[in-house]
């Protein structure tokens, strides 16, 4: 990798097949290999893209969301499946990385869902999973909090890859411990949406999509692929289209190390696509290093808790435990 380097960035913006697992992997298998088509060296999907945003916990509640929250808990993902497996493959034969968002089933319980992002090689293996930290609003009522476990970036051949999911850039610590990783290239995984304007005041929820990822690329120093999801009431199962009230219409960007747009805003079903290059990052990291030289550890440090968030430690000695071990 030389200061030379070039690579290419696509943001896959589509409709998920709702509650459909198996159809929206196919559907994505396709799509990863346009974008390999297509010369991509790393392609992105919006947040749980796969099978779909959960579109159902912005309605009122009634009878049918609980319909949908079981249904969406019986077609979401496990790490690894069948499923990620056509998804390794899939980024094998186009020789691309892939960064896809998917509802990801804990294979443990069963019956928990995390907004998660999959990180997956060219060389058709899993590089590892990063679960949103904090669902926001009323996302709390379909997906868990995630874990530290996957904060991290990844050495690629053509630089550093990171991601996150929507509104995990609004809460800055997330976004530092990646900078401070040094990404070079990251996706912000978004469902797809940015409205003409701001809600009136005092209403605080909207996307700010653009408005987030930008602000990102500019701290961190790197490329951001801000990719959202497509979805409109008709896609949407009859038998749920009560629970049907935002539509999502994509609107991804791809935006550099400066924090300048440089492809988009994306309309419709397609892959947007942009160059990027080794030496804007450097450039941008040379004058603003938010991880390095432009900060100030003496005053200020970041701790960061990897270790996996288990409900159930079994501690055992000799096979045996009694309650004075305790004491």
């Amino acid at each position: 990798m030389t200061i030379d380097t070039h690579f290419r960035l696509a943001a896959i913006q589509a409709a998920a097949i709702p509650f459909d697992r198996e159809a929206s992997v196919e559907k994505a298998c396709r799509l990863i290999r346009e974008a390999g088509a297509m010369g991509a060296t790393i392609a992105a999907f919006g947040e749980t893209w796969l099978p779909g945003y959960p579109f159902f916990c912005h309605a009122p509640t009634g009878p049918s969301t609980f319909r949908a929250m079981a249904e969406y808990l019986d077609s979401a993902v496990e790490i690894p499946s069948p499923a990620t497996d056509q998804l390794c493959d899939a980024a094998a034969a186009a020789g691309i990385d892939v960064v896809i968002g998917i509802a990801e089933r804990d294979a443990v319980t069963k019956g928990t869902v995390y907004c998660t992002l999959l990180f997956i090689g060219r060389e058709g293996r899993i590089l590892g999973r990063h679960r949103k930290l904090k669902p926001t609003f009323n996302e709390r009522s379909v997906w868990a909090d995630g874990d530290a476990v996957g904060l991290r970036v990844y050495e690629r051949p053509y630089g550093r890859i990171s991601g996150l999911n929507c509104w995990e850039h609004n809460t800055m610590l997330p976004g530092y411990a990646l900078a401070a990783q040094g990404t070079q290239i990251h996706v912000a995984a978004w469902p797809g949406r940015e409205p003409a304007a701001a809600p009136p005041s005092p209403t605080p929820l909207w996307p700010r999509q653009v408005l987030l990822s930008r602000a990102f690329a500019s701290q961190a120093g790197c490329y951001v692929i801000a990719v959202g999801g497509v979805r409109s009431h008709e896609v949407t199962p009859e038998r749920y289209r009560e629970l049907s009230t935002i539509e999502y219409s994509g609107d991804s960007v791809i935006i550099d190390p400066r924090g300048e747009i440089i492809a988009g805003p994306a309309q419709g079903e397609t892959i947007l696509i942009a160059e990027g290059s080794r030496q804007a990052v450097l450039a941008a990291k040379a004058l603003c290093d938010i991880g390095g030289h432009y900060s100030r550890p003496d005053l200020l440090r970041l701790i960061v808790d990897r270790n996996p968030q288990d409900r159930v430690i079994d501690c055992s000695f000799a096979g045996r435990v009694t309650p004075d071990m305790w004491e």
